[in-house]
């Protein structure tokens, strides 16, 4: 049975993983996609290369999603709590993906493991909580939009005097480059986050000990399975990224990129912060676009995105909070 149920939670967290690779994939290639740059199924493949190539970066992220956010439950009611977490997060990234809206699939895992470990009774490290994902929560947001408005600009500046055609030309080709740096920050960032919750189950089932290194095979699995759901592709989020918060030209596209992909890297490196790919480039694409004009930006959309940010984490961690009450009712 704790076989059965370690399998059972593993392939969950891996189909978790699936999804964010759909459901994240317009992260990294959607602005690449609107400005032209790349077609969608060439931008999708190359996504999911990178995807697997930023996997084996580091584990920073992974250490802090295993250990710094709630405390490893065990036995039985450990694995139910945590499949009831990945369940919480699995339908919120569905219903988002549904509606076409940007959210984030990590806030959705991280709502998840906390709904479910309060209604299974279990410590949620909440200074973790804060310091590693609501801070970051914020912080991110702010920071991508003040970099991308500061990078677009300095693209102006140095690009002044150049011929626009010729320059679009130019941004359109580099784009490759800055889209390839987003993908590879989405699977430095979100594909750890799937191997600390395997860990985590590996934990739970006596299989490995946190001092251990993660498993080859654990970084494999997780790491493929992103960019299978990457190259499944996430069109409905693409048009809401790439076209309905602006028009981006491809040197908004260079720099809403270039600026997401920095963000990413810090944080995973320096601060070991499972921050949100989409918080990022998202917030990237409206500092760019206020540089064209403040009105440029379609607030509206921008707004529903960000009552998306603020819903996301409760949402899913009521829907945890019911899934593991009714694992519990199911196999007590």
């Amino acid at each position: 049975m704790d076989t059965f149920a370690l399998v059972v939670t593993i392939g969950v967290a891996l189909f978790f993983t699936y999804t964010n690779g759909f459901h994240d994939s317009a992260n990294a290639i959607a602005t690449s996609v609107s400005t032209r740059a790349l077609t969608p199924r060439a931008a999708l493949a190359m996504a999911a290369v990178m995807n697997l190539a930023g996997a084996f970066l580091g584990s920073g992220v992974a250490k802090t999603v295993s250990e710094g956010l709630i405390a490893t439950p065990e036995g039985h009611k450990g694995m139910g709590i945590l499949f009831a977490a990945l369940v919480g997060a699995i339908i919120w990234n569905l219903i988002t993906w549904y509606f076409g809206l940007p959210s984030s699939s990590s806030h959705a895992l991280f709502g998840g493991m906390v709904g479910a470990a309060l209604a299974g009774g279990i410590t949620v490290y909440w200074s973790g909580v804060v310091d590693k994902i609501i801070i970051p929560m914020f912080v991110s947001p702010v920071v991508g939009l003040t970099a991308g408005y500061l990078v677009m600009c300095a693209i102006m500046w140095i690009f002044r005097k150049t011929n626009p055609s010729k320059a679009k030309r130019g941004f359109r080709i580099a784009q490759t480059v800055s889209a390839a740096g987003m993908a590879l920050g989405h699977g430095l960032q979100d594909a750890q986050k799937t191997m600390g919750i395997v860990v985590m189950a590996l934990v739970i089932a006596d299989v490995e000990d946190y001092g251990d290194p993660i498993p080859v095979w654990v970084k494999i699995v997780c790491a493929v399975m992103l960019s299978l759901g990457t190259y499944a592709g996430g069109w409905r989020i693409m048009r809401t990224l790439g076209r309905k918060i602006i028009e981006l030209d491809p040197p908004q596209g260079f720099a809403a990129e270039t600026t997401g992909a920095s963000i990413m890297f810090g944080s995973a490196f320096l601060f070991h912060a499972p921050i949100s790919t989409t918080h990022v480039i998202t917030s990237a694409i409206m500092g760019v676009g206020a540089t064209k004009r403040v009105n440029a930006v379609r607030w509206g959309v921008a707004k529903n995105i960000v009552l998306g940010w603020f819903i996301t984490m409760p949402a899913a961690a009521v829907v945890a909070a019911l899934s593991y009450w009714v694992v519990l009712l199911a196999f007590g």
